[in-house]
């Protein structure tokens, strides 16, 4: 089954100017697919963590948000998706006064694309005091569109259709 997926806009809006986002999505068909929140750390890291895992986040906003929207694409690409298939992001930032350096890198990856948006200042982010930056996401794709499969997890089985016992006539 294809998706489906509709942006929404208010009556009378004017659509003319230019917004990273739309203000609803409306989903009729597709897989959602939720993506955790990426900083500028490696995705993949020791817990607790090791500090030496870090030591190539840069500190610039621009930079950090340019390796959180690579992060973002590989799991959109595992599930079988790009940019234009999401349709919601939540954005934490530790300085709103630097997020126009941010919405320029993140309007390179999503061009055209409009997710619903939230963006939030925060005091600090989990990972590294030095990470400035996290998204999260959630994204829409077709039937069969994933490839990778969580780990450990293993195949559905198809459940055996029983056909009724026959019950024989009454002699």
């Amino acid at each position: 089954m294809a998706k489906a997926v509709e942006a929404i806009h208010w009556r009378g809006a004017d659509t003319s100017l230019w917004m990273p986002y739309v203000p609803a999505i409306k989903v009729k068909r597709g897989h959602l697919v939720f993506i955790a929140g990426s900083t500028a750390a490696p995705v993949y890291h020791h817990h607790p963590h090791r500090p030496e895992e870090f030591d190539n986040i840069p500190p610039g906003l621009g930079d950090q948000t340019r390796i959180v929207m690579e992060n973002l694409k590989r799991s959109l690409e595992a599930a079988g998706g790009t940019f234009a298939d999401v349709i919601e992001v939540t954005r934490y930032v530790t300085d709103l006064s630097e997020q126009d350096e941010m919405n320029r890198v993140y309007g390179e990856y999503f061009k055209d694309s409009k997710p619903t948006s939230t963006t939030v200042e925060i005091k600090r982010l989990a990972t590294d005091p030095r990470c400035k930056i996290e998204i999260s996401a959630i994204a829409v794709v077709d039937d069969g569109a994933g490839r990778v499969r969580a780990a450990g997890a293993k195949a559905a089985k198809r459940p055996v259709r029983r056909r009724p016992a026959r019950r024989g006539r009454a002699r």
